[in-house]
């Protein structure tokens, strides 16, 4: 039997949609078992849980050493992301309205962290800051979050000045402003969500670096993914399904306030 257009359109439709959905399911679902077993009354990571409770989340929030590490995690994930941005915005101005040899061989370089496995980095950083003394420090977590971190943000600014009319900063320097009162006044504003956008890339990428942060702890300073690590080597608690959860639940608030501000953007555009 031969199908209509309009019939076979909605054939493909549905076959789409399915196929969407399925690969959906296929990456939310060890997300979704992660939180159900955060509320499961076993001691063990079983699934499905024999019961329900938030014992675990007390323990969780009662005990000194997540804790500690939760805000360590914080603290590093909102240092990067300021370094990120400060380090990313002139750069991509550079790379993007630069005209010095070169160039795309810079570009290429402050990228290549996103090629690089993130092991080889992890063995080089550590090196550097354990011949320096940085080790289990602030400064060595920060620095090795912002290697990774940079591209991200850099890519993400560049994007935005790329469809940015030049023009419309040259007409505010004709009609008087200076060449740094047109950027701050007309391009920032025009490049915004480029730059929240890299702000919060810098600081996903941060907040659940694991490999980086494993060579860069120490038994005083500990990130929340290192806590998490460290537990597993010695035992299966559902606690450790508590931490993923806040980790993933922070991750999605963030994503939620990238899409608000980007629909913010659109309205107002």
């Amino acid at each position: 039997m031969l199908l209509t257009p309009n019939a076979m359109s909605r054939r493909m439709r549905f076959g789409l949609y399915a196929t969407t959905g399925l690969i959906g399911l296929f990456l939310l679902l060890p997300i979704v078992f992660i939180v159900l077993l955060s509320f499961g009354s076993s001691q063990w990571l079983v699934f499905p849980p024999p019961g329900w409770t938030l014992k675990w989340y007390g323990q969780f929030f009662s005990n000194p050493e997540w804790m500690s590490a939760a805000a360590a995690s914080l603290k590093v994930a909102v240092l990067t992301t300021i370094c990120a941005v400060a380090l990313g915005l002139p750069t991509a101005f550079a790379l993007v309205r630069g005209r010095f040899p070169g160039r795309e061989m810079l570009y290429g370089l402050f990228t290549l962290p996103m090629i690089v496995p993130l092991v080889i980095i992890a063995v080089a950083v550590y090196a550097l800051f354990l011949k320096l003394g940085y080790t289990g420090t602030m400064f060595a977590f920060v620095v090795s979050h912002v290697i990774v971190a940079l591209p991200f943000t850099i890519i993400s600014i560049i994007n935005s000045l790329k469809l940015f009319d030049q023009s419309i900063e040259d007409a505010a320097v004709i009609c008087g402003a200076s060449r740094l009162q047109a950027v701050f006044k007309v391009t920032f504003p025009a490049i915004r969500p480029g730059m929240v956008a890299g702000a919060l890339f810098a600081f996903l990428v941060s907040w659940d670096e694991v490999v980086l942060s494993v060579m860069m702890a120490s038994p005083t300073l500990q990130t929340l993914p290192v806590k998490m690590w460290t537990t597993l080597r010695q035992d299966l608690t559902p606690v450790i399904a508590v931490a993923s959860t806040l980790l993933i639940g922070l991750s999605v608030l963030v994503m939620v306030i990238a899409a608000a501000v980007r629909r913010r953007n659109e309205i107002s555009a």
